[in-house]
């Protein structure tokens, strides 16, 4: 049976994390047990595919219907396995095989959508989500969607709301979504005054470090040393220069907001369960959500969610909620591994090694550590391996250091510094 293990070790499904130890209920894992006596027709028989009774069976979340989510309570099943799920964004859209975008959007609108009864609105930006799901006449939303301007979508959904608490309609919630360049970029102005005026929006960031729509150019969002359109890999430090950027996540807390979170498509369990929190929230509200591109990124469609799960566990994006401006839970590293592991698949970093001998020794060491150096520096800033760290479920710590100049992303990429991830 894929995904069991008992006895003398757990074995992890195709796709599914690395076997360890069994996360309790609400820990914002995707891992569960049960006993194999409360499994249907189990007990004292004997035979080859028999489980012995008694013996703890561990089994983890691979898919939409995998066995995992089947033998969970239904309380504890994703949104995504649930056959009465919203279908936000539904098939027929045109984004890339492997797009990080196209699954995070779904997830997170399913999720706000079961969170609200089905009463929300949605308003998008321009840029990939829009483009590949919206080709005139045709729409791959299930839901109520606007389409907005590049840089104003959070100004929009703002007006939205307001329009829906003029009518009498306060149930009615909204969601903004944009791309790195409409939210870090081009609609950072509209965001902060939303976030200063508290305004009753969740926004979520989809952020795969680039402008991908237009031709993969550099944005606010793009790390040190990956190459674009617009930083190509030349000269003596080629790829994205050091020292420029945004720490969105950071600034959003700057502005005292009542919720702000990050995440990975890697891990659909907590990236259902902080929609699902923001939008119990009243107020201004912000995810930004890690969603890799394997077309802008030089990386294979397969290796969207082994990439996006190496972000984490390497340090360079770190996974946490805050309130108020406070920290106040991170998800810690699982297992930790060096900052080359995750370079090493992308395209965009293929001038740090040797041409001749990818595999081998870098060709830019000093470029790595540097990263690696910025790795550290987040998971000693958060708290994100080791017993120090908040874990779910939410726990004081203190505030995050304020964000240098030019910080980029969720991570203390230190821009200002003249380092970053």
């Amino acid at each position: 049976m894929p995904g069991f293990a008992t006895g003398g070790g757990p074995t992890a499904a195709e796709g599914s994390e690395s076997p360890g130890s069994v996360e309790p209920p609400g820990s914002g894992r995707t891992g569960a047990a049960v006993r194999s006596e409360d499994l249907p027709g189990s007990g004292d028989t004997a035979g080859p595919e028999s489980l012995p009774t008694g013996q703890p069976v561990k089994f983890y979340q691979v898919g939409s219907f995998a066995v995992g989510n089947r033998l969970l309570d239904p309380s504890q099943r994703t949104v995504q396995s649930d056959a009465l799920r919203t279908n936000a964004l539904d098939s027929g859209h045109r984004a890339c095989q492997g797009c990080g975008e196209a699954l995070g959007a779904r997830y997170a609108l399913d999720a706000a959508m079961r969170a609200t009864g089905g009463s929300m609105v949605a308003v998008n930006a321009t840029g990939c989500l829009e483009v590949f799901s919206t080709p005139y006449p045709e729409s791959s939303w299930q839901i109520p969607w606007l389409h907005s301007l590049f840089g104003n979508t959070p100004a929009v959904a703002t007006g939205v709301a307001a329009a829906l608490r003029v009518k009498g309609r306060p149930e009615v919630r909204v969601v903004g979504q944009a791309g790195d360049g409409g939210t870090v970029d081009i609609g950072f102005g509209c965001l902060s005054g939303m976030f200063e005026r508290n305004d009753d929006v969740l926004f979520i960031c989809y952020d795969n470090e680039a402008y991908m729509n237009t031709g993969v150019q550099r944005s606010a969002a793009t790390p040190p040393a990956a190459r674009t359109a617009t930083t190509e890999a030349v000269g003596d430090e080629p790829g994205n220069p050091f020292g420029q950027g945004k720490n969105l996540p950071v600034l959003a807390m700057a502005h005292d907001i009542p919720y702000v979170a990050t995440a990975t498509v890697a891990d659909l369990h907590d990236l259902e369960q902080k929609v699902e929190r923001a939008m119990a929230i009243r107020g201004a509200r912000y995810l930004h959500l890690f969603v890799p591109c394997p077309l802008g990124w030089g990386a294979a469609p397969h290796d969207t969610i082994r990439l996006a799960r190496l972000a984490k566990e390497t340090g360079l994006f770190p996974v946490f909620e805050a309130e108020h401006g406070v920290v106040t839970a991170v998800s810690q590293i699982r297992h930790q591994v060096p900052v080359e592991e995750y370079l090493r698949p992308q395209g965009r970093y293929r001038h740090l090694f040797d041409p001749a001998d990818p595999d081998g020794p870098p060709a830019r060491p000093e470029t790595i550590r540097r990263i690696q150096e910025i790795a550290d520096r987040n998971i000693a800033r958060y708290g994100l391996v080791g017993p120090g760290a908040p874990g779910r479920p939410a726990g004081p710590a203190g505030p995050a250091e304020p964000a240098g100049p030019g910080a980029v992303g969720p991570s203390d990429r230190s821009h200002g510094a003249g380092e970053a991830r």
